[in-house]
């Protein structure tokens, strides 16, 4: 048996893509880049064309999609994120027919209607760390197609402040024998640090142009709604304060944004600061400037960067992971890691909710992917450290000891405020999908065992509390409202669930819904977060006005 393959490969391949280079260095001239993919690439090849949450390999993505379907077909794409037009047309040309991936959002609906029309064959979508993970065993890229920054004449490379998944990456491939092909802005004489070695990379295309990242993470407060105001409140004073949450992950949406805004105001009329929400998982939200300027914060580990944040961040370094040379770096597999292993809780929205709390966002029309939902949505039976707020979420098991338990918070309205469609279901729009064979089994993003509270305008439903399968459904569908699901409890089940405190209204919790208005809000538009950062924000330009 052969034990050489990958090896004598990557050679034929490295030979091949050095032909195109000057003095056969990493550096391939931009106009040569469509050749060096042809070069580099063979029928059936698994690719990695980084697609993280916000920094897009935008170059080599259009690249990608001119190639020969004739000459390079079949590929399997392993990324994190589709997120560009691109992601989607390497598909429909052919170019590409497998895919894992865990997040799709800005290409949910053209990537339903790849798989609906059999041009995809989805894997399975992923948790990121579950992903990152494949990337080392079974899913191991033959090619890499990356971007970073900067880079020097030597080859080495700087991320910058997103470096969100590239190193991860790059180390899987590069010590499998993948190539490794990056695509970077520029070549500067000396670099601010060296994130990725250059005997670690094989071909570098200088583009001359800034990639693609998304301000994903950006919310404008002025679009911050009653309902979502509400919301936050609840989620405070029923949850963060009772729990007394410290250690925490905020999902993508308005009404995370909300919380974050009610911390300085509403947060500090409940005596929270110093004593909640002082160590976070998060990108920088520009929504935490108003909190981080008001002292509740200590400390952020961030999964990748914001437009608009470097300057913040880099005045801000007990806040951020800022080095010696000023600048931060971030990384989404140990942000991660911190989600999974030592936050107290994590909110985030979702699509769907069935009648047992599972979850999901993979829905009729949409398929939007999981991002790192399943990691920071659930507990790992490998956690032993307890904090209060594990503590009080957690139960006494059948053995006397007492098990923890992560906070875990779905928070949506019960009908969607957009399109007006019910968010709680009878069975998730995934079980469907199943039936049909577009997944093997129904893509559930956090199963309701995990959920721990479901918040929506009509009150929170404490999961926690609940001491069997059937009572957890009736606090569900407390909560749904107006839906088949709200459908199936009546007014003296729902007083019965108050009496209990699993289910808790407003009024339950002292909460005057009347309050619930924009002057609640530390910052009231993009403009008032530029100020409170002492100008250092500057908003991303597709997000002025």
């Amino acid at each position: 048996m052969a034990f050489d393959r990958r090896r004598r490969a990557y050679q034929e391949r490295l030979e091949q893509g050095r032909a195109l280079s000057p003095q056969a260095s990493h550096f391939v001239p931009r106009e040569r880049t469509l050749d060096l993919l042809h070069a580099v690439l063979r029928p059936g090849d698994r690719v990695c064309l980084e697609g993280d949450n916000q920094k897009q390999a935008d170059f080599l993505a259009r690249e990608l999609v001119r190639v020969d379907p004739a000459r390079i077909h079949d590929l399997h794409m392993v990324q994190s994120t589709l997120a560009l037009p691109e992601h989607v047309e390497v598909f429909e040309r052919g170019i590409a027919s497998r895919l894992d991936f865990a997040f799709s959002g800005p290409q949910a609906k053209p990537l339903y209607q790849l798989v609906t029309s059999h041009k995809a064959r989805v894997g399975a979508i992923h948790t990121y760390l579950e992903l990152f993970s494949r990337y080392f065993l079974d899913l191991i890229p033959d090619v890499c197609l990356l971007v970073a920054e900067a880079c020097d004449e030597a080859g080495n490379i700087y991320t910058g402040f997103n470096t969100e998944d590239t190193a991860m990456i790059c180390e899987a491939a590069r010590f499998n024998l993948g190539i490794i092909v990056v695509q970077v802005e520029k070549k500067l004489d000396r670099l601010p640090r060296v994130d990725i070695p250059a005997d670690w990379i094989d071909f570098i295309v200088v583009t001359g142009e800034p990639c693609h990242i998304e301000p994903l993470f950006t919310r404008d407060p002025a679009r911050i709604t009653p309902m979502q105001l509400l919301m936050g409140m609840m989620v405070l004073k029923g949850i963060y304060q009772p729990y007394h949450v410290q250690v925490l992950n905020h999902g993508i949406g308005f009404p995370t944004a909300a919380i974050e805004l009610l911390l300085p105001t509403y947060g500090a009329e409940l005596g929270m600061k110093g004593e909640c929400c002082t160590h976070w998982a998060l990108n920088p939200h520009p929504t935490m400037i108003p909190a981080i300027e008001a002292g509740f914060v200590e400390k952020i580990h961030c999964f990748g960067s914001e437009p608009g944040m470097a300057d913040y961040i880099m005045a801000r370094g007990d806040i951020f992971p800022v080095g010696p040379d000023g600048t931060m770096r971030s990384s989404r597999a140990t942000a991660h890691m911190a989600g999974l292993y030592a936050i107290d809780l994590f909110i985030g929205a979702t699509l769907q909710v069935d009648r047992y709390g599972n979850s999901s966002t993979a829905v009729n029309g949409r398929i939007a992917g999981f991002g790192g939902a399943p990691n920071l949505g659930g507990t790992p039976p490998g956690r032993r450290h307890f904090t209060e707020a594990f503590r009080k979420a957690g139960y006494r098991g059948p053995d006397g000891l007492p098990y923890g338990r992560k906070l875990v918070v779905q928070i949506t309205p019960s009908v969607s405020e957009k399109k007006a469609i019910p968010v709680f279901v009878e069975e998730l729009d995934a079980v469907e999908m199943a039936r049909q064979g577009i997944f093997t089994e129904p893509p559930v993003m956090i199963a309701g065992d995990q959920v721990t509270h479901i918040v929506t305008e009509h009150g929170i439903a404490y999961l926690d509390r609940c001491p069997d399968l059937a009572t957890r459904m009736q606090a569900v569908a407390a909560i749904a409202g107006d839906t088949a699901v709200g459908a199936t409890l009546d007014a003296a089940g729902r007083d019965r669930l108050r009496k209990a405190s699993i289910f808790q209204t407003p009024e339950d919790l002292g909460i005057d819904v009347a309050t619930a208005q924009p002057d609640r809000l530390a910052a009231r538009s993009m403009q008032d977060l530029v100020d409170q950062s002492g100008g250092l924000y500057r908003i991303p330009p597709g997000l002025m006005g």
